[in-house]
């Protein structure tokens, strides 16, 4: 079956986008220091993004990066990762490993990086996730 990758346009880039991508290089920046190798970054399907794709001694790290300045109602966006977006992560991996069968048979985690942005201050936060 086939599958669309890349857009076709770059994506605009918003005040969000740039916190964003500030989030995503902290939290590359913290793995690296860690060993962990970048396979990819912002990778996309027609089901979504990856933000982080990484690697350490065969094994595979997905890595879901969300930026808050507050703790507000979704828990520094703890909540963002509801039962949608599990699904569209879920697809969005399928697709992932479809492109590189390479890596079809390696142990995969999946974990979520809760990134303060100015002006609130302090550590990633790291959640495991189940999937």
């Amino acid at each position: 079956h086939q599958h669309q990758f890349a857009r076709s346009l770059p994506m605009p880039r918003t005040a969000a986008r740039r916190q964003g991508d500030w989030a995503e290089q902290r939290v590359l920046r913290l793995l690296q220091q860690r060993g962990w190798r970048l396979l990819a970054r912002q990778w996309t399907c027609r089901w979504g993004e990856l933000d982080l794709v990484l690697e350490k001694a065969g094994r595979l790290l997905l890595v879901e990066v969300k930026g808050r300045r507050r703790c507000g109602p979704d828990g520094w966006g703890v909540a963002a990762l509801h039962r949608g977006k599990r699904l569209r992560l879920e697809r969005a991996w399928a697709c992932w490993l479809a492109a590189h069968p390479d890596w079809a048979a390696s142990a995969v985690e999946l974990v979520f990086a809760l990134v303060p942005l100015a002006p609130a201050r302090g550590p990633v936060r790291w959640l495991r996730l189940d999937h």
